[in-house]
Parts: C-alpha cells; sequence; structure tokens
C-alpha cells in the first residue's frame, strides 16, 4: 500500500486546516452561547464536503460501474468492500458507512452508494501507449470483480491527457470512436475538450477522452467527475422508457374501454344496469391505479434524473468544435424524446384516473339519485299502509267495545239478578238495561285511555 500523491496530500492537509481553523471556532462559539444545539447540525454541515471532488492530474485513466442495487443492499456492498480491503491489508469502511476510498498500490478505488444505485471509480495516474489501450478497471483483482453486488446499469472509461497527445482530426478520433456518431466540444472555458459517441466497445464500456489544455487539477477533478456523473444519470433517466413503451398498448386498451363505458353512461336508465356500469367503472379504476402505483416511482425519478443531465451539462459550459455535434445537442436529439415520453404516459395515466373517478362519480349521483326515488316511493307505501292500518285498528277498536261491554252487562246482569232474589234491586231487567249505557261509556273510555297511554309511551322511547 502506498500513500497519496504529494498533491493530493498537499490538497488534504490544506482541506484539514481550513476545517480547523474556520468550522472548529463555530462550533465552541455556538458551545460557548449555551445554545442547545440541534441533534443533526454537524451532519447537516458536513453533509455539502462528504464527497468533494477529486484532485486529479492528467495523464489519467478512470474506469466507473454503475451498479443497479435497488433501495436495499447497502450491507452487501460494505462487506464486499470489507473482502477487498483485508485482501489488501486495508482499514475497511465503518458498517454504516454510505461511499468509501480506497488507496491502494497503484490504484485508487472510490465507492459511492446512492439511493437505487451505487458506483465504483477508480483512479489510475500515469499515460497509456495509447488511448482506453489500458483502463483502469485493469487494476483490481480480477476475482473480485464478478461478486459486485446488484447488476451492472452503465460503464464508462475516460482518458485524461494532455491536448498536445492526441490529434483532433477524424482520422485519429475515428481510432477510438465511431465517426458518425462523434461528439465534442471545449469544455471549462476552453480549458479541456472531451470527446464521445457514446457508444459501447467491445468491452461494453463507453470512452470519453479528455484533452488538457490548461486544466488544473481542481478542474479536472470536477470535469471528470461531472461526465461520469452526466452518463450515470443518463441511464438512470431511460431506465423509465421501456416502462413507458410497455405501457403504452395497456394505456390505450383502457382509454378504449373507457370511452365505451361513457357511452354506455349516457343511454343506461335501468337501476340494475347502472350498478353494473358502476361496477365496472370501479374495476377500471382499480387497474388504473394499480398501474399508477406501478410507475410513480420510477416516472418521478426519471423526470429528476434527466432535471440532473441537464444540470450537469450547463456546469460543463460546453463551446463548439465546428463539425461535430456537442454533448448537449447530442444529448437533446436522443435523451430528450425518451424523456418526454415517460412524461406523456405519466399524464396519460393521470388523465385517465381523473376521467374516470369523474365518470363513476357522475353514475354514482345517478345511482343515489335513483334509490332516493326508491325510497321515497317505498316511504309513500308505507304511510299508506299505515294509515290504513289505523283505519284497521280503530274498527276493531270499536268492534271491541261492543264485546267488552256485552260481557260486561253480562257479568252486571248476573250480579243486578243476584241482588233481585235477595229483595235488594226491585226490578233486576230494568237496572241491567240501565247500566247498559254506563257501561259502554266507561269501556270506550278505558280503551281510549290505554291507547293514548301506549301512543305517549312510545313516543317518549322514540
Amino acid at each position: 500500500m502506498v500513500g497519496r500523491t504529494d498533491a493530493t496530500c498537499l490538497t488534504i492537509r490544506s482541506a484539514l486546516a481550513c476545517a480547523f481553523l474556520y468550522e472548529r471556532p463555530r462550533f465552541l462559539m455556538v458551545n460557548k452561547t449555551g445554545i442547545t444545539t440541534h441533534t443533526l447540525r454537524e451532519t447537516l454541515l458536513g453533509e455539502a464536503h462528504a464527497r468533494p471532488f477529486e484532485s486529479l492530474d492528467s495523464p489519467l485513466r478512470v474506469s466507473h460501474l454503475v451498479m443497479h442495487t435497488g433501495t436495499s443492499g447497502r450491507s452487501a456492498e460494505v462487506e464486499h468492500m470489507t473482502a477487498l480491503c483485508e485482501r489488501l491489508q486495508i482499514d475497511p469502511p465503518n458498517a454504516e458507512a454510505g461511499h468509501f476510498t480506497l488507496q491502494a498500490r497503484g490504484f485508487r478505488l472510490r465507492w459511492e452508494r446512492h439511493t437505487e444505485f451505487s458506483t465504483y471509480t477508480i483512479f489510475v495516474d500515469g499515460a497509456e501507449s495509447s488511448p482506453f489501450a489500458d483502463p483502469a478497471i485493469g487494476s483490481l483483482p480480477s476475482q473480485w470483480l464478478p461478486g459486485l453486488p446488484g447488476e451492472l446499469l452503465a460503464a464508462m472509461h475516460v482518458t485524461l491527457v494532455g491536448a498536445s497527445s492526441v490529434s483532433t482530426d477524424i482520422d485519429t478520433l475515428g481510432r477510438y470512436f465511431q465517426a458518425d456518431s462523434l461528439a465534442g466540444s471545449e469544455c471549462s472555458g476552453g480549458a479541456a475538450s472531451v470527446w464521445t459517441d457514446f457508444m459501447a466497445d467491445n468491452d461494453g464500456f463507453l470512452r470519453f477522452l479528455v484533452l488538457d489544455k490548461s486544466l488544473n487539477a481542481m478542474q479536472a477533478g470536477r470535469l471528470v467527475q461531472r461526465l461520469l456523473e452526466l452518463e450515470t444519470y443518463r441511464f438512470m433517466a431511460l431506465l423509465g422508457f421501456p416502462l413507458a413503451r410497455e405501457l403504452s398498448a395497456e394505456i390505450t386498451d383502457m382509454e378504449t374501454q373507457l370511452g365505451t363505458l361513457m357511452d354506455r353512461l349516457s343511454t343506461v336508465s335501468n337501476l340494475s344496469d347502472e350498478r353494473e356500469l358502476l361496477t365496472s367503472l370501479s374495476d377500471l379504476s382499480a387497474r388504473v391505479e394499480r398501474l399508477m402505483a406501478r410507475t410513480n416511482f420510477r416516472f418521478s425519478a426519471t423526470e429528476a434524473y434527466g432535471t440532473l443531465v441537464r444540470r450537469r451539462l450547463s456546469v460543463l459550459r460546453e463551446q463548439r468544435i465546428e463539425g461535430v455535434s456537442t454533448l448537449d445537442e447530442f444529448m437533446e436529439r436522443r435523451l430528450a424524446p425518451a424523456l418526454d415520453t415517460c412524461v406523456y404516459i405519466g399524464d396519460r395515466l393521470e388523465r385517465i384516473s381523473k376521467r374516470v373517478s369523474r365518470g363513476a362519480n357522475l353514475l354514482r349521483t345517478r345511482v343515489d339519485v335513483a334509490l332516493e326515488a326508491q325510497n321515497g316511493d317505498l316511504l309513500e307505501s308505507m304511510n299508506r299502509r299505515a294509515r290504513l292500518q289505523l283505519r284497521l285498528q280503530e274498527t276493531v277498536e270499536g268492534l271491541s267495545v261492543v264485546i267488552l261491554s256485552y260481557y260486561c252487562v253480562s257479568l252486571v246482569g248476573y250480579a243486578f239478578n243476584g241482588l233481585g232474589e235477595a229483595g235488594i234491586v226491585p226490578n233486576a231487567g230494568i237496572a241491567t238495561a240501565l247500566s247498559i249505557p254506563l257501561v259502554i261509556a266507561g269501556v270506550a273510555i278505558g280503551i281510549r285511555r290505554g291507547r293514548g297511554r301506549v301512543l305517549r309511551d312510545n313516543a317518549d322511547a322514540g
């Protein structure tokens, strides 16, 4: 294991000195004031400097791998990096690390964990016999590479050499790139030129040739990093394009089905048919929502990565080289249509969802109105039945008065007969006849009061 180059070490020592001189007094000042510090303050302050640009000098070779790992898998990556460190007898990364730089004899490896992918960047100082003849990835142990967690998404080589090392005529550049796809521009205010064809070589790697005219170490580091990020985010942005093409036919089918259902909506009148139509709309709505749940993350990520690609292109500060397309022009011609397709498919899904929701609400309103009309008819029928029942009850109540009065008069007659035999009542028949109106009145009053008491109890209970 060897140390960093003198320039790199000097840069690191300068950065640490600046951090001590400028950052440390702030923490002391805050602590001296007695102000309660947020638990995430130091983390947030350090986040801006967590992944600084490399300081790079030409000649230099860089290889970059982008592994698609999904939103999980960091622990497996840490274990794989730890295995390499143990093999090279280097201190391994922390178990909770999200990035790590390994400095070994002859190469430097930087691992970075992102939301759904990880990158492995290999730096090797020194010139090659010709550009891309001896890529930096060849410095890694060959047995270690196949075990990288995840799936390879993007791979690229960057060669940084002096501008005088390589001629920029088409014949010379044609040795390294496809002439009909060649793109290039002056970058970093004319301090370097960048050449590529955005096509994979026989090993599956894209190539970037950077010709250094007057780059300093920090400029070179920023330029190389932006080129690597440009391709990384371009591939991540394009992940949504196959999904968009796959869903196009299904979305068209759903739009056709929705149109058919809306045509039926204007003609259906039977309540059972309306319920059947509402079920069909609900099924279509569920189908749309399933598709949206499946695609929302991917299409949102595509839009975000597309924004990052455009930002990286803007900070390259490209200047045209006559006769070839700039990197920005190539991206606009090839990448923009794919990104627009993803946005268009997402918008179509959103519009279908809104149309289905409006149709379902309209049909549900019609069904509710029809149900309310049925309920009104039912209540009216119940009212008629209640009135009829009341009349029947009053009729039965009159008959009940007669029947009860008959039995009561019979009992009173028995009583008067007994009193007549005893000599108390002179004429039992006349007395019985005179009691009939009184008995009827008493029975009627008793039944009416009983009914009134029941009605009052029912009203109180209600």
